[in-house]
């Protein structure tokens, strides 16, 4: 796709969705809105309810005649029925492009994307020791992960954006319960984004969590859960935008 013209590259991200089989006109403002702010729209996840082929449906028609490009990945809520492969289908049919371990480019900017996964933050991450289930909990964060890390190395664009559902970084998780912290993302994807620098990290999934924070290389990451972008702002906008530097021409 063409860079956009311009000093900046706008992106509007949200996330949490959780569009229902009853969402019928309940999304589409908002996604007008965002996508007429912005030359990308990005959306991190819980796409979905209950990951039900029917409600990718009513999305993808609260997607329709946006102009913007649409970048995604899925949430927990979107595996939730075991029909994440056909969720994908729908949304990459209406137009979006779904991302799980890839990486793609869009008006010039680098986009990697997974879901991420649980297991906690720095001292407290949850270690693969013991029982054969606590090694595998631990294995899908790590294969997250991996992951990441390879969608990030194919990426040659100056401005790189990483897209996860979950979160790197205990900050953003701040204000939701602490005993759900293990549940709401992980450190070791804090990992490959060290290796691989971004312009700036996008998740959702901590409803009560914070908005902002940061990694320790100064990375911006931000969590633009739709539930908190409703509680902070109810005036709106119900999304966050981002801007970078446009590549020259």
């Amino acid at each position: 796709m063409d860079a956009a013209t311009g000093t900046t590259i706008r992106i509007a991200a949200v996330s949490d969705l959780h569009c229902t089989k009853q969402s019928h006109g309940a999304l589409s403002p908002l996604l007008q809105q965002a996508a007429q702010a912005a030359d990308v729209l990005v959306m991190c996840g819980d796409l979905t309810d209950y990951g039900l082929p029917e409600e990718a449906h009513v999305l993808a028609r609260e997607l329709h005649g946006l102009r913007a490009p649409i970048v995604a990945v899925l949430g927990n809520h979107d595996f939730e029925s075991g029909h994440e492969t056909e969720v994908k289908e729908i949304l990459t049919a209406a137009g979006v492009t779904v991302l799980d371990g890839e990486s793609v480019e869009v008006r010039g900017v680098g986009i990697a994307g997974i879901k991420g996964f649980c297991g906690g933050f720095g001292r407290y991450s949850l270690g693969p020791w013991g029982e054969s289930g606590t090694k595998a909990f631990v294995r899908e964060t790590l294969d997250e992960a991996l992951k990441l890390e390879s969608a990030l190395a194919r990426l040659r664009t100056p401005q790189r954006l990483a897209l996860l559902h979950y979160s790197p970084i205990r900050a953003t998780v701040e204000g939701e319960p602490l005993e759900i912290f293990p549940f709401l993302g992980s450190s070791r994807l804090e990992e490959p984004l060290m290796r691989y620098p971004v312009s700036a990290v996008i998740h959702g999934h901590a409803h009560k969590g914070y908005p902002e924070g940061t990694m320790s290389n100064g990375v911006p990451v931000y969590n633009v859960a739709l539930p908190l972008m409703r509680r902070l702002h109810p005036d709106g906008p119900h999304f966050r935008l981002i801007e970078l530097p446009a590549a020259e021409a």
